[in-house]
């Protein structure tokens, strides 16, 4: 799923993200409109990962989607 992607359905997104990664806050998901980066920060910052992981767990979760919304 591409930048654009994530960024034009955020705000459905924000509840999965929260489900996901409960210790991300309302704010962080508030400031992050989708930036990958951004997203990546807090996960390493919240969950003390390497950026690396959190990089990783993001890459996932937005491969989990595509293979959503294809079925």
């Amino acid at each position: 799923m591409n930048q654009d992607v994530i960024q034009g359905q955020w705000q459905q997104l924000k509840g999965s993200l929260k489900a996901k990664w409960g210790k991300l806050t309302d704010d962080d998901l508030s400031r992050a409109q989708g930036n990958h980066e951004y997203l990546a920060g807090r996960l390493q910052e919240r969950y003390g990962w390497q950026k690396d992981q959190a990089e990783r767990e993001l890459k996932d979760f937005e491969r989990s989607l595509h293979k959503s919304r294809a079925a």
